[in-house]
């Protein structure tokens, strides 16, 4: 990065910083990972100067000999991985890969039925401060309160009482298998499309630790970072019926010209996903998600649901008596990064929620295993117990330092 070190000092000190914390961090955000050197490459690449508009062999510019070809090749290779019949890795985001989905099947002012924010759902299944709750009328589906597991009796009901025209399933702070079977029946009973994001669990699905929404669900919609292990992106799957459809609801429905570069660091990222590492890496993240939960179970944490069984934990603070931001906060102090979240019915704000949400897909592309897993989880006990003692935290931060060092950040994932 000489060029950028004399172009703008600035920036170029930022981003060394900031290389060097998420190396000797351990970072539990369970939306965040990291990419291979290969990812990092294409994403840099010359594309980034390339407009695309419109799709393979349908250029609204001349001079796509190439990115063409790079297109096709994103499509196919996630077409093959997630067994669709159609792809489209145009959107620039899993919002935006959303709202095409929904604006590929219903109409505004329709009923759309979505988790939860506040049990753990996403901000773009029509909870109210999203614009998907402005263009389309929303209800909710929630929790059961004596499980923590999603009440698909309940889904069932509303479904029934307010024939939603499409129901989303999936979620942002669930830490249990989604039944996408159970959503599709529910579906059907009422006419309604299903959408599947599995933006979180892609990376658990192609691993095969997670079953698949292909076969129940009309559209998929996804990021391709996460447990994918891509760039920052967005993709839809869906049925050879929807296609057009869908590929008018992105282009030009709501995007202009692709991103080329992101696009061609997804189809590299797709490439390293149809490996057996790769199914070994998603069986490790679960493996190490599991750990973790066990060890904070013996220490007193409450954990929504009582567990996990993918990549991510849902802690509520409520029994110890610690906010979740100031939990978040003397974690990122002691090197252990992580976020505040909300709970089920959690009577505190958003901003200063009961619950910290914390995850394994990062920690296991470094190689971290169980006996790791288990040593961070008593190591967030050490700081919950000592969060207003600064030595403890200090104390911790040196630990995790020196864990660090012992689990460099890979550059390769898969073997040319």
């Amino acid at each position: 990065m000489s060029v950028l070190e004399h172009i703008d000092p600035v920036i170029y000190r930022l981003i060394n910083q900031e290389q060097a914390m998420q190396s000797d961090c351990i970072r539990l955000i369970p939306s965040e990972n990291y990419v291979s050197k290969a990812v990092m490459e294409a994403s840099a690449s010359c594309l980034t100067n390339r407009y695309a508009e419109g799709y393979p062999g349908k250029r609204y510019y001349e001079g796509q000999h190439f990115t063409d070809q790079i297109e096709t090749v994103a499509r196919e290779r996630a077409r093959q991985l997630f067994k669709v019949d159609h792809v489209n890795v145009q959107p620039y985001s899993g919002s935006v890969a959303n709202m095409a989905a929904y604006a590929a099947l219903i109409e505004p002012g329709d009923t759309i039925m979505g988790m939860s924010l506040a049990h753990g759902g996403h901000l773009t299944h029509g909870w109210k401060v999203s614009l998907t709750s402005k263009f389309f009328k929303a209800v909710y589906y929630t929790l059961d309160p004596a499980t923590g597991l999603i009440d698909y009796d309940l889904a069932e009901r509303l479904a029934k009482e307010h024939r939603p025209r499409l129901i989303v399933c999936g979620a942002t702070a669930y830490p249990r298998i989604i039944d996408f079977e159970a959503f599709g029946r529910i579906a059907k009973q009422v006419g309604a499309y299903l959408v599947a994001d599995i933006a979180h669990i892609a990376g658990l699905v192609v691993g095969g630790v997670h079953p698949s929404p292909v076969p129940h669900a009309d559209i998929v919609s996804t990021t391709t970072h996460k447990t994918l292990r891509g760039p920052r992106g967005g993709m839809l799957m869906c049925k050879a019926e929807h296609a057009t459809k869908v590929d008018r609801a992105v282009f030009p429905g709501l995007q202009g010209g692709p991103h080329m570069h992101t696009i061609s660091a997804i189809a590299v990222a797709l490439k390293e996903a149809a490996t057996a590492d790769f199914a070994r890496y998603a069986r490790q993240i679960v493996s190490n998600c599991k750990a973790m939960a066990e060890a904070l179970l013996e220490r007193g944490f409450n954990l929504v649901s009582g567990g996990t069984d993918n990549h991510l934990i849902l802690i509520d603070l409520r029994n110890k008596g610690i906010p979740g931001k100031k939990l978040a906060r003397a974690l990122d102090r002691a090197g252990i990064i992580s976020n505040y979240n909300t709970v089920p019915n959690d009577p505190a704000p958003p901003m200063n929620p009961n619950g910290l949400r914390i995850g394994t897909p990062a920690i296991t592309t470094r190689g971290m295993k169980e006996p790791q897993a288990r040593q961070i989880a008593l190591w967030i006990h050490r700081v919950a117990e000592g969060i207003d003692n600064e030595s403890v935290i200090e104390s911790v931060r040196k630990e995790v330092k020196e864990l660090c060092a012992q689990f460099p950040v890979p550059e390769v994932f898969v073997n040319p």
